[in-house]
């Protein structure tokens, strides 16, 4: 429902390639730490953002995303889903063009607020599992 094929497509093939991936750091046990390395292999830049402000994967890390000091393009959002909202409001104040929340994050009201705001947004679903499908 939040997530059809060709938002998923336009997402992972035409809206950029620099990928912030909130929630990112260092702990192999986390799902946000594969899914980043996938996203590299499939051409991505990754930026972690987590208030420890860790380098991962080779990339300078950031505590926010209003410190990175560049565009994203794509919000990866790994955070509770509490917490999820706040995160994709501040991908809109940043200027990003789209906003993924993971498997699991689906926040209706913060869905309504960043596609009015003009950004394509995905809730529910993997880009890890998403990009081999297209094929």
């Amino acid at each position: 429902m939040y997530g059809d094929e060709a938002t998923i497509r336009r997402i992972l093939t035409e809206l950029g390639d620099t990928w912030a991936v909130v929630g990112l750091s260092t702990n192999r046990d986390r799902a946000a730490y594969g899914v980043a390395q996938a996203l590299q292999r499939f051409g991505k830049r990754i930026v972690p953002v987590h208030p420890k402000a860790e380098t991962v994967h080779g990339e300078r890390g950031y505590a926010s995303l209003a410190d990175i000091p560049f565009d994203a393009d794509v919000v990866d959002v790994f955070v509770n889903g509490e917490l999820a909202g706040a995160v994709a409001d501040e991908a809109v104040a940043k200027g990003a063009r789209a906003v993924w929340f993971q498997l699991g994050v689906v926040d209706e009201a913060a869905y309504g607020r960043t596609r009015a705001a003009g950004l394509d947004m995905v809730m529910d679903h993997c880009p890890a599992i998403e990009i081999p499908r297209l094929g």
